[in-house]
């Protein structure tokens, strides 16, 4: 099949008013094709699904070592984060270790997604700054590595060692030959693979070997999901929910990663319509299909079988997934 398959439904009482569709694949260690639904072979940008990919070089590199970082630093090296209070003082920290500032960042200012931090600027008059970015972990990661290298400060360059080594990284993992790349959000390249070698650079991960770079980071992420993501963010809630046995992962425009290090598998989708609704429907429903999600369990719920309500608390509906999803 190469069309898109449907993902997700959403009922207005007993009207079919939506459907999302979307490609996904589950791979095993040997990065073969174990369930697949739309085309496997469709060109993607992982956007920050692949951060675990680009931290990668941090750790192989011997950077990671030689800076003293704990499993905490390489969670935060492969979040998307809310920038809590947690979060920023851990890098603020970090970057101190390097003898950096906030300007030594190329990722932009953001504002923190978290919204007592959010509150907590607004009220002080502060503007935000780069290291209240989603991606600063992920930069600070970049940073620990350039200074391992000496490079030059524009490590976001696509011709800079740091991202040549993301990109070797990527490559190898994925076993494909990246078509090119996007500018993420946060300024660096993001390379283009399949579906079907994203989902086979995360069954790579999973088998990788206790000690490996591989294994040291999605055991970092599963031993820190708050680190990863945030209070309320599915990849955190859905971590815990599995008890710290898989290592998830979103991406913007519909994207999610899925590492199963018990069963040496790993998942790779994308929402085509790019809504995160759809994607965290599909990630939590292959998870249950795969047994490693108890269906009732309240994240399950939440985002497989959402009822939907308006303003006045009125369940309007519900967002459900899927037939093959089911």
């Amino acid at each position: 099949m190469t069309q898109a398959a449907p993902f997700a439904e959403i009922w207005r009482g007993p009207f079919l008013e939506s459907v999302h569709y979307g490609h996904a694949v589950v791979c095993d260690e040997n990065g073969d094709i174990l369930h697949a639904w739309g085309n496997p072979d469709q060109v993607i940008l992982p956007r920050s699904s692949a951060k675990m990919i680009q931290a990668l070089p941090l750790v192989q590199s011997g950077a990671a070592d030689r800076y003293g970082l704990t499993a905490r630093h390489l969670a935060l090296a492969c979040a998307s984060h809310q920038a809590a209070d947690l979060h920023v003082g851990l890098i603020r920290n970090w970057l101190e270790t390097l003898d950096l500032t906030d300007s030594d960042f190329r990722c932009g200012a953001a504002e923190p997604g978290d919204a007592a931090a959010r509150n907590a600027l607004v009220c002080s008059g502060t503007a935000p700054c780069q290291i209240h970015h989603e991606c600063s972990g992920k930069h600070a990661g970049f940073l620990t590595v350039n200074a391992h290298l000496a490079g030059h400060p524009d490590y976001e360059k696509p011709d800079h060692p740091v991202q040549k080594a993301c990109l070797e990284a990527f490559e190898t993992v994925t076993g494909t030959t990246s078509p090119g790349f996007g500018i993420d959000g946060c300024s660096v390249p993001n390379f283009a693979t399949t579906l079907h070698g994203m989902g086979r650079a995360m069954a790579h991960f999973a088998a990788a070997p206790d000690g490996s770079a591989e294994a040291r980071l999605h055991q970092a992420m599963r031993l820190h999901p708050d680190l990863v993501a945030g209070e309320t963010r599915a990849c955190t809630n859905l971590m815990r929910a599995t008890n710290g046995k898989v290592a998830l992962k979103t991406g913007a425009e519909g994207f999610f990663i899925a590492i199963l290090p018990d069963q040496k598998i790993g998942v790779a989708l994308k929402a085509a319509c790019g809504t995160k609704r759809a994607a965290e429907c599909a990630i939590t429903s292959i998870l249950v299909k795969l047994g490693a999600l108890d269906a009732n369990h309240p994240e399950a719920v939440k985002y497989r079988n959402a009822p939907i309500e308006n303003r006045r608390g009125i369940i309007t509906g519900m967002l459900k997934p899927a037939a093959a999803f089911a």
